[in-house]
């Protein structure tokens, strides 16, 4: 299973069915539901339209 965000096959299993990118940092989980890694160690979801958009999906 590759990363929905970038494609790259550098991800690690984080928990039941949750995976994490090591390319992009974000975390996801097999519904494709894309989450950012807050400095607490909490997850935000990231929606769908900002990881598409090129001129984003460098910052994310």
């Amino acid at each position: 299973m590759g990363c929905p965000v970038c494609g790259g096959k550098q991800v690690g299993k984080v928990g039941v069915n949750q995976y994490y990118c090591w390319n992009c940092f974000i975390e996801y989980n097999e519904r494709n539901e894309v989450f950012e890694v807050a400095e607490d160690g909490t997850l935000m979801a990231i929606e769908p339209e900002v990881f598409s958009d090129p001129i984003t999906q460098a910052t994310v």
